[in-house]
């Protein structure tokens, strides 16, 4: 199961870590816990969208990109875990995603 929680944690850290900032740095800016953030970070946590705002904007980063990369992986993710079934027809081997 694809968790939204998980992925978003994961876009936010990246995009924290590229732009050289701390937990520390991002929770001042952001006006918001440094343990909060931190769940958030790991999947532990749901973000509400103004929280999600505060975070984008201290890290001057358009939410609709992180939305973007959060999709983008969930779509990833959903592939993945898309069955592959094989049906035999006349000796031909066929192979469809689920």
């Amino acid at each position: 199961m694809v968790l939204f929680r998980r992925l978003l944690g994961d876009v936010l850290r990246s995009a924290r870590m590229q732009r050289g900032m701390t937990l520390r740095e991002l929770s001042a800016e952001a006006r918001v816990s440094l343990g909060y953030i931190s769940e958030i970070e790991r999947g532990q946590k749901e973000a509400s969208s103004e929280l999600l705002a505060s975070l984008c904007q201290a890290m001057d980063l358009p939410l609709s990109d992180v939305l973007r990369e959060v999709a983008d992986a969930v779509a990833v993710e959903e592939h993945a875990a898309t069955p592959i079934t094989v049906a035999r027809r006349s000796g031909d081997v066929v192979a469809s995603a689920a």
